[in-house]
């Protein structure tokens, strides 16, 4: 009690009510069962058993890069069965052919001898090789005995057509994205039938890197259009501008 302000208690001094015992003792239940609640998860997480594949399916070995062949021959499978009895492994467009060269058998035919060194060529003087050209040459991929197919590496013939095997031999993780539909484009449907370009669909296959493109300057914010409209109308030697939109429609 504070005499100095008429007996009334000083709450500065006031402390709260002590814990008892019977308080304390009510928290038992509750801690034996938040303890028992813990124990019940530790034996389920110590005891679960680990989530194994099928005996015999693709997730329950593992695969070498020897594999590759036979897994190439499934995915094919399954393609082909996709494409309603098509030939091919994927349904692509016809290879971009300039009409005038193809096919190459026109001029390349049986009787002409192949020369295989390494030169700068006389007829195709158009093509200028930038695609690993320190280390390959023309018959690296075009077939020297017979020009209408390409060959891989092991020397398998393959047409146009399925160009893409030969480009997947290096390009491994393009091809793997070009084969799932995240690189290039695909159309169709995700669940029916599909069709992919081809690599040299986009690609130069002779010069596959693209050429850069020179920058446009930002388009016009509406706020300055009719100020830049009339900048250009200044600078017009006719008093009347007109000048076509995006949209189609004239501007005055």
């Amino acid at each position: 009690m504070n005499d100095l302000d008429g007996g009334k208690p000083d709450e500065r001094t006031q402390t709260d009510p002590e814990f008892t015992m019977p308080q304390s003792r009510a928290l038992i239940p509750m801690l034996v069962v938040a303890a028992l609640a813990v124990l019940v998860i530790l034996l389920n997480i110590t005891g679960a058993k680990p989530v194994l594949a099928p005996v015999g399916t693709a997730a329950d070995r593992a695969f070498s890069p020897k594999d590759f062949a036979a897994v190439f021959e499934e995915q094919a499978r399954i393609a082909a069965s996709s494409r309603e009895g098509k030939d091919g492994l994927f349904p692509v467009p016809p290879p971009p052919f300039n009409e005038d060269l193809y096919p190459c058998s026109t001029c390349h035919d049986e009787k002409m001898e192949v020369n295989r060194e390494r030169r700068e060529l006389s007829f195709h003087d158009d093509i200028v090789l930038h695609h690993d050209e320190a280390n390959r040459w023309c018959l690296d991929c075009h077939d020297g005995s017979n020009r209408d197919r390409l060959h891989l590496a092991g020397g398998t013939l393959l047409p146009f057509e399925e160009s893409y095997k030969l480009c997947g031999q290096c390009h491994g993780t393009q091809f793997r994205d070009w084969r799932a539909g995240i690189h290039g484009k695909r159309t169709g449907h995700w669940n029916g039938d599909k069709q992919y370009l081809l690599c040299v669909n986009c690609h130069n296959p002779h010069s596959p890197h693209f050429a850069p493109i020179k920058p446009l300057p930002p388009p016009v914010r509406p706020q300055f259009l009719r100020s830049a409209h009339a900048a250009v109308a200044d600078a017009a030697p006719s008093d009347a501008i007109t000048k076509e939109s995006s949209d189609g429609r004239t501007m005055h």
